[in-house]
């Protein structure tokens, strides 16, 4: 319906003012006129009837939309986006249900106002569970004074919203919070800017280069001692070893092929490869 019913906008009107005012003289709609109304649009498809019950209830997007002003997002934006859950509504009324077109839209039009102010409130969400979400709207109106709750306003908070007192810790938290820019590389203008984080000062505490130096110089060690070891061995328990243990191929290295290989059993391979074995540790450990 957005892409066929042509609307007032914000941007065609370029004023917020402007548009405001418009909308507001647009007439409302008695019971009568919005039953036949939202009759047409739904059983015959009338768009002339969208477009009549669209407008007529843009001043209650704007009233609606009011109420998020704190937030820090333009207004302008804030209808646009509440516009869209109104048009939702009306393509979703049933004018068989026994309400007024406004009572079943309010949900629609917070609902989009709601999803707008989560994605562009901060540069990451803040909100993704419904617990989250419930804070997230209701924390500013659950305060009593300013600077962070104590022990009793959180569980006063946490008990009239349904959800945890860590949940109400978090999500004011979060809130208090402020967005810090990652700067890649060293700007002047910007080091020493409290909101301005330069990558070449981020600790990465999964890396430890003393351990991988440790580690690479024992692992050559022990591959030099069991170089070492294997020049130790005869000849044919070098090969069995080789071809049981060092092989990645894996080809022809059962006891039986290395059996048949040497024209001995397969129990006398299995001896010779213990036998090795054991040599190897004692030489690798001294």
């Amino acid at each position: 319906m957005a892409n066929k019913v042509q609307i007032l906008s914000v941007t065609s009107l370029g004023n917020l003012d402007a548009y405001i005012r418009i909308a507001n003289l647009w007439p409302m709609l008695s019971i009568e006129e919005e039953k036949l109304l939202t009759r047409r649009l739904r059983y015959h498809g009338d768009l002339d009837a969208a477009r009549t019950l669209i407008l007529s209830h843009l001043r209650f997007v704007i009233h609606i939309s009011r109420n998020y002003s704190g937030y820090g997002l333009l207004q302008a934006d804030l209808i646009q986006e509440g516009n869209i859950g109104l048009m939702k509504a009306v393509r979703r009324f049933n004018p068989e249900i026994g309400v007024r077109l406004v009572s079943f839209a309010v949900h629609w039009i917070k609902s989009e106002i709601h999803e707008y102010v989560l994605r562009n409130w901060r540069i990451v969400k803040v909100a993704t569970t419904k617990s989250q979400r419930k804070l997230f709207f209701n924390l500013r109106k659950s305060k009593n004074r300013l600077g962070w709750f104590n022990k009793e306003e959180i569980e006063i908070v946490a008990r009239e919203l349904g959800v945890t007192t860590a949940d109400v810790r978090e999500m004011e938290s979060r809130m208090s919070a402020q967005d810090i820019t990652f700067n890649p590389f060293p700007d002047d203008d910007l080091k020493d800017s409290k909101n301005s984080l330069n990558m070449h000062y981020l600790q990465d505490k999964t890396s430890d280069f003393a351990h991988g130096f440790e580690q690479d110089d024992w692992d050559e060690h022990a591959t030099h001692k069991l170089s070492d070891a294997l020049l130790g061995l005869d000849q044919r328990s070098r090969d069995i070893i080789k071809s049981r243990w060092l092989d990645k191929s894996k080809k022809n290295n059962t006891l039986q092929a290395l059996a048949n290989n040497y024209g001995i059993s397969a129990e006398r391979v299995r001896q010779l490869e213990k036998n090795a074995m054991k040599k190897l540790k004692i030489a690798i450990e001294n």
